[in-house]
């Protein structure tokens, strides 16, 4: 049990301060603090002592150095039942401090702002905080480390229950928790001058990785409803998937925001509206057009049994049209969209257990990596973010792609790379009509696409994510009637396969890359 007489206070978040500091003046305990604190607690008619006047050093280098003192670290590390400790700590008159209350410099939210300046970010790196938080988590024994404003109404109710005693049980968690402080906090700083050193210097990925997400919510379960899972978001990155807001619907799954997250990179970066509706991570249906009604529908008509259930994403702000295109369309999990019209939330709301999530697509930023866990360890790799380039494009056979058909190309191998290996789609202007995705052998895929197609297969353009490796893919694609082929090309096969698609008159371009997705 540790007996609190001196406390030492020096926080940058002041909520919840003056309650905590009225309940151990109230207990007799000393309090020291620096800066902004002190007046804070002057304020609240609370007596502290400046850290200046109690180590006679002065704050110095624009409060760079101001706790970075022996009569603070030697209160805070001297272990009480060690008599060499006891003896330095008396010869050199140094007070021993019993608990400390600090949070660090906003570093999170600084960085968060737009166009932050490196200068002003390393001026909001905490140096003295770190270091007495790290000295009194070392010396949990002796020493109460409180890093959390959460944990003041716990602390004071355990230090009036037990006349100014915090148990030892409690002393341990606070240590505990101290760390996992200042470790996320230095995370937070080494991604930031990471990124910022990526940017300038480096073409490599970096040799060490360090993760760190802080829990938002608990999710309704896992993959499966016996899984236990949770959301977590990028502590130095304040974008994407944690900011949705959910408007309605009951709480979200784990499977549904993986689906939100694969709707946000179909219809993210169209100028035009653009509509996709997901299902377990692939699209039954994806569209762009002028108007957002129009878009919904051409998705969902892509294939509107698969489509039930799914999560339907939208890049513009949903309309009353769009709104009543949905509910005619039958169950659906989630929508996710810029904004809801009233006229359109009023619609769609009508259905209970449909959840409205609204995500300002405009805050998008190329992802820099991309992480995926295995047994045992982690790979990482660039977000393939790459976009068509035309430039670069070969034209193989003797037969031409019309303009037409080039946007159409255009378009879906822009989808493409958003899709599940092995994939294959159909497209007819800016719309899927097939699509043929996740299979173990491309013909598979090609055979899906058609048969989802159907009728629209006729005078359609096949898109494949990678090379087509044996002539089989043209012959079925000729059979059911599509004119243009566009793949990556670099099989051993290829002269085969262009040969194939000059005699059924398709014409094929070849792209030069490749765009798998496991």
């Amino acid at each position: 049990m540790l007996k609190v007489k001196r406390a030492l206070i020096s926080v940058s978040d002041k909520k919840g301060l003056l309650a905590l500091a009225k309940g151990l003046h109230a207990l007799g305990v000393e309090i020291l603090s620096t800066g902004g604190t002190a007046r804070h607690l002057r304020d609240g008619n609370i007596p502290v002592i400046e850290v200046s006047d109690y180590t006679q050093f002065p704050e110095m280098l624009d409060g760079r150095v101001k706790t970075l003192h022996p009569k603070i670290h030697g209160g805070l590390l001297a272990r009480r039942d060690k008599k060499e400790h006891m003896d330095q700590i008396n010869k050199h008159k140094i007070g021993l401090i019993d608990m400390v209350v600090i949070n660090l410099y906003p570093f999170e939210q600084v960085i968060q702002k737009k166009h932050v300046s490196l200068d002003e970010a390393i001026e909001n790196i905490d140096i003295g905080g770190p270091s007495m938080l790290r000295s009194a988590a070392k010396n949990f024994k002796s020493v109460a480390v409180v890093c959390n404003p959460s944990r003041y109404k716990d602390i004071m109710q355990e230090l009036d229950t037990n006349n100014g005693l915090l148990s030892d049980t409690v002393l341990f968690q606070l240590s505990v928790e101290a760390f996992g402080h200042t470790a996320r906090y230095d995370g937070i700083i080494s991604d930031f001058l990471t990124k910022h050193l990526t940017t300038k210097t480096l073409t490599t990925l970096p040799k060490e990785v360090e993760l760190k997400f802080s829990k938002i919510q608990d999710l309704r379960y896992g993959e499966n409803p016996h899984q236990k899972a949770a959301f977590y978001k990028d502590p130095g990155e304040p974008k994407g998937l944690a900011n949705i807001q959910q408007l309605h619907g009951k709480e979200l799954s784990f499977n549904n925001i993986l689906d939100l997250n694969a709707a946000i990179d179909f219809v993210k970066g169209w100028k035009n509206p653009a509509a996709v509706v997901i299902k377990h991570n692939n699209p039954t249906g994806v569209a762009v057009d002028a108007q957002l009604a129009k878009a919904y529908k051409q998705a969902l008509d892509c294939d509107p049994i698969s489509a039930f259930g799914g999560i339907i994403g939208l890049n513009k702000k949903v309309d009353e049209k769009t709104a009543k295109a949905i509910i005619k369309s039958g169950f659906m999990e989630c929508i996710i969209a810029p904004g809801f019209q009233s006229s359109a939330f009023k619609i769609l709301s009508q259905k209970k257990n449909i959840r409205l999530i609204q995500f300002d697509f405009d805050q998008i930023e190329a992802g820099h990596y991309d992480f995926k866990k295995v047994c045992g360890g982690l790979l990482l790799q660039d977000k393939d973010e790459r976009m068509p380039d035309e430039t670069l494009w070969k034209i193989v056979t003797k037969k031409k792609p019309t303009k037409a058909q080039m946007q159409s190309m255009l378009f879906g191998w822009t989808v493409i790379k958003n899709i599940k290996s092995n994939a294959i789609i159909l497209v007819k202007g800016q719309k899927t009509v097939g699509i043929g995705a996740g299979q173990t052998s491309r013909i598979e895929s090609v055979e899906i696409a058609i048969k989802k197609a159907g009728k629209n297969v006729q005078n359609s353009i096949l898109i494949s994510d990678a090379f087509l490796p044996k002539i089989d893919n043209v012959q079925m694609a000729a059979k059911a009637g599509i004119k243009a082929i566009i793949q990556t090309g670099g099989s051993i096969a290829d002269e085969d396969v262009i040969k194939q698609a000059n005699k059924s008159g398709i014409a094929m371009v070849m792209t030069g890359v490749r765009h798998f997705k496991h």
